[in-house]
């Protein structure tokens, strides 16, 4: 007996469509059994699965290959003197690379802003007297040309992680980037910012861990050194820890560099001074030379624990 079966609705019907198309299909090899497919992460240039590990050729030097990277000097570059008696001291420990800050973005408008271009000059005349690398910080467009003329790597720190027009015009060049977390930033925030610079053409990224905004108020950020494991199995891009502002006391940046290394960091960032008390900024995080030459020493052994070895100049 022939019965008659209504003929759907017109929601019956879009409803079935939109299931159809959000259902998984089966791949060309899976025997007809439906697969379900991993979503595509958003930062793809950035993500492990983009390419092999990054190694970063800073004149000469990797970034990201087997050897760990030290980078040392002062928070802010504060005369000549100053500088290149820095300069001398990281490089007898074995630090490779020279950093300074020549523009600084700080809290108070009236504090310390920084030497500019000055502070640049005597950046490039320190380093190349003892044949150091140098890093410092670039916070403004404008600047990206000038500085690129007298430092090796550009630093864009925490506060300017997501200023993605700094990004893209760092991303426009093909200069050495050390990217910094920000402070209240995710994982996934600060690969998408990394992205951005990787999406200009330049692939000369590395990312540096420097510490994150928690409820513990008796330091001044806290040390996530769960990103080092975590960015280097997520990315192919190197991984720095900055291990002076992590904690924002000298007497903790030792042990918290060891951790670092141990961990399996590409790199450190660290700031040290002569006369850490009369630094003219974040003097309770600088550490002192005599501390930063038993440091490099510990390092030194950690690495070698654990396979690598620390880069020399």
């Amino acid at each position: 007996m022939y019965t008659h079966m209504p003929a759907p609705t017109k929601e019956k019907t879009m409803t079935h469509a939109r299931a159809t198309l959000m259902a998984p299909k089966a791949s060309a090899h899976s025997n007809g059994k439906k697969e379900v497919r991993p979503p595509s992460k958003p930062y793809r240039l950035a993500h492990s699965s983009a390419q092999e590990r990054t190694v970063i050729d800073v004149r000469g030097l990797p970034v990201g290959g087997p050897q760990v990277v030290v980078m040392a000097g002062p928070c802010s570059i504060e005369s000549e003197e100053q500088i290149m008696t820095i300069a001398a001291a990281v490089k007898e420990a074995g630090a490779t690379v020279l950093r300074g800050g020549a523009y600084k973005p700080r809290t108070g408008p009236y504090d310390f802003q920084g030497l500019g271009k000055k502070g640049l000059q005597l950046l490039q005349k320190a380093a190349r007297a003892t044949g150091l690398r140098s890093i410092t910080e670039v916070m403004d467009p404008r600047d990206v040309d000038l500085i690129a003329e007298y430092a090796d790597i550009f630093q864009i720190g925490a506060r300017n992680m997501q200023n993605y027009t700094l990004l893209k015009e760092v991303g426009r060049t093909k200069h050495p980037v050390l990217l910094k977390r920000g402070m209240h930033s995710t994982y996934k925030e600060f690969l998408l910012a990394a992205e951005y610079i990787l999406a200009g053409g330049n692939p000369n990224v590395m990312l540096c861990e420097r510490g994150i905004r928690t409820h513990v108020t008796e330091l001044r950020f806290t040390l996530d050194l769960n990103a080092v494991p975590y960015l280097q199995k997520e990315t192919h891009l190197p991984v720095i820890v900055d291990p002076s502002h992590g904690t924002g006391r000298r007497d903790l940046v030792p042990a918290m560099s060891r951790a670092a290394v141990a961990a399996g960091a590409d790199g450190l960032l660290l700031e040290c001074h002569p006369d850490p008390d009369k630094s003219i900024s974040d003097a309770d995080q600088a550490i002192s030379i005599e501390s930063f030459n038993q440091m490099m020493r510990e390092i030194n052994t950690i690495a070698g624990a654990i396979g690598r070895t620390v880069a020399t100049a």
